[in-house]
């Protein structure tokens, strides 16, 4: 059986990231409640997300080349 689950969960966190960044990028971290944040939370885990994404999906590519060993 060929399934491989990293490519639609590489995918899936591609796209999540990929909007979670964008927000963080395009909204003033100083508008949340108030409060000074050091970091732009949502703009550093958005990336750590989309390369984890990205990390799934070439793992998941790179198997899909191997296959499986012919029978004897």
């Amino acid at each position: 059986m060929n399934l491989d689950i990293r490519l639609p969960l590489g995918i899936l966190f591609l796209i999540i990231g990929g909007l979670l960044a964008a927000y963080g990028a395009i909204h003033d971290p100083l508008t949340h409640h108030g409060q000074h944040p050091v970091v732009n939370i949502d703009l550093w885990w958005g990336l750590a997300m989309a390369v984890f994404g990205l990390a799934n999906c070439a793992l998941a590519w790179r198997a899909r080349g191997k296959g499986d060993p012919p029978a004897p």
